[in-house]
């Protein structure tokens, strides 16, 4: 099956980063973390969600499991630096390149300041987008965070 030319930007882009792991297409797209899990045999916590949110005038990329939502009270008391609001559809797109449901953690027009949600460190091999809503690709919480460059953080409840 042939990769849509984000996916395979996302896939050299790793490749480049030394992660050599081919990104997988759904025939169909996984809307939810419980469905991206499913289709790929693991848990759905073990799913890196890219969720962009704006915080000081600025984007913030949130990688966080899918066994939770972010609380993003907690997150802004964290970090100190104001309210932390979820991004509209078109941020996410002038942030990222990309669109809700495919936003990977790389990849991206400008650096995105990153947030790594440490719950995903409990997983031996996690599961991010790739670009669109219909790929994705394996890697740890060790390589997300040198990729991303990600702060770790507790983000969800």
């Amino acid at each position: 099956m042939t990769l849509p030319t984000r996916a395979e930007h996302i896939q050299q882009q790793l490749r480049e980063l030394g992660i050599d792991r081919e990104v997988i297409r759904f025939d169909e797209g996984t809307h939810t973390a419980k469905a991206a899990a499913a289709a790929l045999g693991i848990e759905v916590g073990a799913i890196a969600n890219s969720l962009i949110f704006w915080m000081a005038d600025a984007p913030l990329l949130v990688m966080t499991s899918g066994r939770h939502r972010v609380d993003t009270a907690a997150l802004a008391a964290q970090l100190g630096e104001g309210a932390i609001e979820r991004a509209t559809p078109e941020q996410v797109r002038a942030a990222t390149g990309q669109v809700i449901g495919g936003v990977a953690p790389l990849g991206h027009p400008a650096p995105i300041r990153t947030i790594v949600d440490v719950a995903l460190a409990d997983y031996e091999q996690l599961s991010a987008a790739a670009g669109t809503a219909d790929t994705v690709f394996m890697l740890s919480y060790d390589e997300l965070l040198r990729i991303t460059g990600g702060e770790p953080r507790v983000v969800g409840d």
